[in-house]
Formats: C-alpha cells, structure tokens, sequence
C-alpha cells in the first residue's frame, strides 16, 4: 500500500488512540489511518430521492423484523434514540445495514441529481487544487476523483488538526471560489461530510478500485470529472 514517495498508507489500528464524533452521521478518525471521505454539494440528495433510499431500507427492516424508525432516522432527521435502534441488531445484521444504506447513498450520488456544476472542468479545478494543495504537508492522499456532484477522497491526515482542513479548505474555501464563479452566494456543500477509516488492506484496495472506476459507472464523460491519482 505504498506510492513512489514511500508514503505507507494504514489500516484502523483497533489498540491506538481513536477519536470519535457524532452529528447526524459517526465519525471515527486516527491519526496515521487512512479514510475514504465523500461530501457532496446542496442539491445532490432531493426530498423525494431521500424518501425513495428510506422506502427500500424500510422494506429490508421489515423482512428482518428491525425496528423501522431506523429508516428515517438514517436518510431523514436523525432520532435521538438512533443508536439505542442500532443497539438492538446483532452484528451480522448491523454489518448489512451499514452496507446497505451506505450503498444506498452512494448509488443515488451517481444517478446525477441537482444541477451538477462540478461537471464544469473550471468548477473541477477548483476543488482539486484545493485538495492537492495541502498535500505532503498535513496529510497524503492517495487518489480522489471530483465527480458531478461529489468529492471521493483517499487520505492519510499527518495529525489530529490537520483533519479541520476537510470543512475549512476542501468546502468552505472552494464553496467561496465556486460561488464567486457563478456569482451566487450561500451554502453549496452539504454541510457534514461522510468519512470510513480503511479497516485492512483489502477494504483500501476496493476503494481505490472503487474511485477510479466511479466516473464510468456514473456515465460521466472524460471532460465531467477529475480523477487524481499517486504515482505507484
């Protein structure tokens, strides 16, 4: 799991420091580990595209006899009693909820909901330069494609600080730019982003796979994305 500049990108470390958060969606993070991390801008997810990701998780609930509300509770308004809903599946069942409403919400980025700015290569560029330009200083990336309406990124952070740049330089410093480009104002990414730690070497080779093949299965065209890749 090396690129050219020897740069060893780790799995989770079950016996190291972790720090974990909790907003409307989990997230653990470690220093030295590698993440996938997606954020997505404003119009991606729509009410009724929401509702439809929430209507086929209730329909998997209700052949397993789980409570419902965990439904909403995911693709809606987060329920205070979410994680005690959680607490109720057992581990295999849990593990088949995380994968399918993760795969819920990743396969309904790809169908190109909203207006799809980021298909515009300036708008692109924009975000990649912002990702890049951090790099191999407080953290290493790996590969990140910036797509339609949202950003795949595989990234290593240096230290406990250096993950704030997410929020401060990747979104809030190109939603600025983006804005000042289509002389609008206002929110343009969703405001939380969705981030995994890298579990084992195979889970990060799947991802990698996962980001480079992305664009294609969205049917986007050459000039649609940006796909940035290390040296290997």
């Amino acid at each position: 799991m090396n690129n050219s500049k020897k740069v060893q990108f780790n799995a989770f470390d079950p016996d190291a420091e972790i720090e974990f958060s909790e907003r409307n969606l989990p997230h653990w993070f470690q220093v030295d580990a590698a993440m996938f991390v997606t954020f997505r801008t404003m119009d991606s997810l729509p009410k009724d595209v929401l509702l439809r990701m929430q209507r086929e998780l209730e329909g998997w609930l209700a052949i397993k006899q789980l409570p419902l509300d965990l439904a909403a509770s995911t693709f809606g308004v987060k329920l205070s009693k979410h994680n005690q809903l959680l607490d109720r599946l057992n581990q295999i069942d849990r593990t088949c909820f995380r994968k399918l409403s993760d795969g819920l919400f990743h396969g309904a980025l790809d169908e190109c909901h909203g207006r799809c700015l980021l298909k515009r290569q300036e708008l692109a560029k924009i975000v990649s330069e912002a990702i890049l330009h951090h790099s191999e200083e407080l953290y290493d990336l790996d590969c990140f494609v910036v797509m339609h309406n949202h950003v795949h990124v595989m990234v290593q952070f240096r230290t406990e600080k250096a993950k704030s740049i997410v929020g401060q330089s990747w979104m809030r410093y190109t939603a600025r730019q983006i804005n000042l480009k289509t002389s609008e104002s206002g929110a343009f990414w969703q405001a939380e982003p969705f981030d995994h730690v890298i579990r084992s070497a195979e889970q990060f080779n799947y991802l990698r796979s996962y980001i480079a093949k992305n664009p294609i299965k969205a049917s986007l065209l050459s000039d649609e994305y940006l796909l940035w890749q290390s040296p290997v």
